[in-house]
């Protein structure tokens, strides 16, 4: 698992924006601040960003409110206008997806190749996909009791207040824009100061695709304050969240005790990926491998909790291990690499604790659990057996490559252990047995359930989760409801 760190100079160069674009021009912040955003293969800078807070957020939303007047150019578009922009911004990042998939890369860590393979072509569908509802966002005529006519409106909600995380800055800004615009509203969004630049890029395409003033405004800065202004503004009609349930619980406070806005959120999980002795074990093995692994363990919906029958745990156990043993961290940017780095250094420093919990606790470390290299925020693929469901380990979400492995025995035992959780996102089952794989969907109380597959992803499939992992839904149909008010109108004839 040698670490190459390597950074082409040419890959740096890319870095091409870094200032805050509000009503379609790019300026610096009010206060004249800057950030640091670090490459996490290296631990070094890559660039200056500036920092947004209050006053900024306020200027985008002055902007936001502006354009969505009934008499701005974007009110008066029609909606079939507002699907060829969002056509032709999808066009624009397929014509640059090389250069954004470097920028997620080196902002992020992951995998380059993996950027340019997986997250691109999601966020080119995804686009698209919604570029297609625009003129389809229709109401419906009701017959009613008397001599009435009635109908509904979809309208757009207004001024949209979004927070994306660092984890899929790319992948995440589509899933945030694409049903917001479609359905006519405007935006302020907040990127997260880890990884701001390839949402920045995208807000040049944006400008270049001919969105008018004020539509899509876009700001890097922090949670607390950034972030914290977009929760509270009295002008903000609605605001959507993508991160930690922690901080949802902050957003759903600072919205109630301010203007009522709309909330849909998209939190954290825990959730249980389910192994039956019945399982095809290879693909079982590769499968629960993804799950967890992917994107360097830092997914919402990561199978973090491995629940396998005791008949084939030890089957399952060893073939696990071997295969983090052979994943491959490294330089992001060598196509070689499977396993990039942690975003940053807390991030790092937080894996690495729940590794220490889980060996205190009594798990058995199968195989890594120690830092990769001597820069940079590179972590060994992880795994554990003999976990027990009360470990801090299989309760918490750890957002790293750390894999749990928990045995079980039955059905019964199983859909309760897996359901005991404050989590809720998704969960998997790999088994030949179709009566099988459907009582785990079926009881299981997860917003999506895979069956002998993870991850599998697509803009026409709603992704959201239950309890504690959020409010409504992303992508699909259902995506559209979050962005639109439904209105009755009622005419005597």
């Amino acid at each position: 698992m040698a670490t190459v760190l390597t950074e082409p100079n040419a890959a740096k160069s890319l870095i091409r924006q870094t200032k805050i674009l509000i009503d379609n021009k790019w300026v610096d912040s009010v206060s004249g601040k800057t950030f640091e955003t670090i490459n996490p293969a290296t631990g070094e800078p890559l660039a200056k960003v500036a920092e947004a807070d209050a006053p900024d957020v306020d200027l985008a939303v002055k902007a936001a409110r502006k354009a969505f007047h009934s008499k701005a150019p974007w009110r008066r578009m029609s909606a079939a206008e507002r699907g060829k922009l969002l056509y032709r911004l999808a066009d624009l990042i397929e014509k640059n997806i090389d250069e954004l998939a470097t920028l997620e890369s080196l902002d992020n860590g992951k995998p380059q190749h993996v950027a340019r393979t997986a997250d691109l072509p999601l966020v080119i569908a995804c686009y698209r996909y919604y570029a297609g509802w625009a003129d389809k966002v229709q109401g419906k005529t009701i017959p009613v009791n008397g001599d009435y006519f009635c109908y509904t409106r979809h309208e757009p909600v207004g001024v949209v207040g979004q927070i994306i995380p660092w984890n899929f800055p790319l992948l995440m800004q589509a899933w945030k824009l694409g049903p917001a615009l479609a359905c006519g509203n405007t935006v302020v969004l907040k990127v997260a100061e880890q990884t701001p630049l390839s949402a920045l890029r995208v807000g040049e395409l944006i400008l270049e695709a001919g969105f008018p003033e004020g539509v899509v405004n876009i700001l890097p800065g922090y949670g607390p304050t950034a972030g914290g202004a977009i929760a509270r503004h009295m002008d903000i009609d609605k605001v959507a969240f993508t991160g930690s349930t922690e901080v949802g619980h902050l957003i759903m406070k600072a919205a109630a005790e301010t203007n009522l806005k709309r909330v849909t959120l998209e939190l954290g999980g825990k959730s249980p990926n389910i192994v039956f002795a019945d399982a095809d074990m290879d693909e079982a093995v590769e499968g629960s491998h993804f799950a967890l692994f992917f994107n360097q363990g830092q997914c919402c919906c990561a199978g973090s909790r491995v629940f396998v029958e005791e008949k084939v745990y030890d089957d399952f156990v060893a073939r696990s291990t071997e295969r983090a043993k052979r994943r491959k961290v490294g330089d992001p940017l060598d196509r070689k690499t499977e396993q990039g780095p942690q975003v940053d250094n807390d991030q790092f420093t937080k894996v690495l604790s729940y590794v220490e919990s889980g060996k205190q606790e009594g798990a058995r470390l199968m195989c890594g659990g120690e830092r990769v290299g001597e820069r940079g925020y590179f972590i060994a693929p992880t795994v554990f057996s003999d976990v027990k469901d009360e470990m801090k380990i299989a309760q918490e979400e750890i957002f790293g490559p750390v894999m749990s492995i928990l045995k079980f025995k039955d059905m019964d035992e199983l859909v309760e252990r897996a359901n005991k959780t404050i989590y809720g996102l998704a969960a998997a089952v790999w088994t030949r047995d179709i009566g099988k794989a459907h009582n785990i969907a079926n009881n299981v109380r997860a917003g999506t359930v895979w069956v002998n597959c993870y991850d599998v992803f697509d803009a026409a499939a709603p992704f959201g989760g239950f309890k504690q992992s959020g409010i409504g839904r992303e992508l699909g149909e259902y995506g559209l409801q979050q962005y639109s008010e439904i209105k009755t109108v009622t005419v005597k004839l």
